[in-house]
């Protein structure tokens, strides 16, 4: 899926009949931005002006991405007040970016995400780093994914 930077919204209906669903979810995940933002939601639900804080993004981009996760049904919000707070929706979302982690580090490459980012083969004293910091960051996934799995259920 693409923006469209004057919506500020994912374009599916324009490339639904162009790509798979599974093209098109990838898509959806190949900013970067998107990817931080993802990453930070895992941590528990946000609002845009503390996106904006933590990932030093100007407030529309925040928006902008946050659309698009949201078309995409990856991400939703409540409001309360005038203030709406941004969750992710699908745990699955957390499960698919650990395979892809380990994927990329089972290749020796790392995720931009990543501390280590950049290294390749940087014997085995960066690969237990990276090893370390992916057993870690799983952890901390699956255990992101039981806390939304529960408020899904509740």
């Amino acid at each position: 899926m693409a923006i469209d930077n004057e919506a500020g919204r994912c374009v599916s209906a324009d490339i639904a009949a162009g790509i798979s669903p599974a093209a098109a979810l990838f898509h959806s995940l190949a900013d970067e931005n998107r990817l931080r933002i993802v990453a930070r939601l895992a941590r528990g639900e946000a609002r845009v002006v503390d996106l904006v804080g933590e990932l030093g993004l100007a407030q529309s981009t925040v928006s902008k991405h946050l659309a698009c996760l949201r078309d995409c049904d990856l991400v939703d919000y409540r409001a309360e007040g005038r203030q709406s707070f941004y969750s992710l929706t699908r745990p699955e979302l957390m499960d698919l970016l650990a395979s892809a982690e380990h994927l990329l580090a089972a290749t020796g490459h790392t995720v931009a995400l990543c501390p280590v980012h950049g290294t390749r083969h940087g014997g085995a004293g960066a690969h237990d780093a990276l090893q370390a910091e992916l057993d870690h960051d799983l952890e901390h996934l699956h255990q992101q994914a039981d806390e939304i799995e529960g408020k899904a259920v509740s």
